[in-house]
């Protein structure tokens, strides 16, 4: 039996631009392999605690010692998004705390070709890492738009010269997806 691709939208809750992937990833994926996929293709770094919340049940590697979680090693895709339109949720840096939507948007019988996981489309690039969390991330904007604002100096000195809230690469999403720990930096 061959397996079942889904067909995914990652949405960073609250974020303006709207900030978001459409990955294909196979229904099987474990969700300490999803959280990698996520960090590549949004753009993260991995320096945080993360979990996955479908509402029921969180879930988190066993070793974070989050309390009430399931280890999501032990965990895949496919048994928490059973249904098109199903949503899991993905929380990166518990004290930030980055809240992702996880859309199941469609299951693919059909064979596809070429690399899985893929980024497929998507928009904007993601916040930097400790800027505060989404309203953080808001007001950094608003500064950074402003050359006149009172931090704007202050500012681009921290995000160095190279940050655009509008950048978005696929093929270098892809690139990295392909290459070990789908290119996320990984400390075991």
């Amino acid at each position: 039996m061959a397996l079942q691709i889904y067909q995914i939208k990652i949405t960073l809750n609250g974020s303006k631009p709207k900030v978001w992937r459409r990955l294909l990833v196979y229904s099987d994926t474990k969700l300490d392999d999803m959280h990698r996929i996520i960090q590549t293709s949004m753009g993260w770094k991995n320096s945080h605690l993360h979990l996955f919340d479908d509402g029921i049940n969180q879930y988190a590697p066993s070793e974070f010692e989050v309390a009430k979680t399931m280890d999501s090693r032990a965990i895949s895709l496919k048994t928490i998004l059973k249904n098109q339109e199903s949503i899991i949720n993905y929380v990166y840096d518990l004290g930030d705390r980055w809240e992702h939507e996880i859309l199941l948007e469609e299951v693919l019988i059909e064979h596809v070709s070429g690399q899985i996981p893929k980024c497929i489309s998507g928009k904007s690039s993601c916040p930097p890492e400790d800027c505060g969390g989404i309203y953080g991330y808001t007001e950094l904007l608003s500064i950074i738009s402003n050359p006149k604002h009172e931090e704007y100096e202050s500012m681009i000195d921290w995000l160095g010269d190279d940050f655009d809230p509008n950048y978005f690469d696929m093929n270098e999403i892809n690139i990295a997806l392909n290459s070990k720990n789908y290119g996320c930096e990984w400390n075991e």
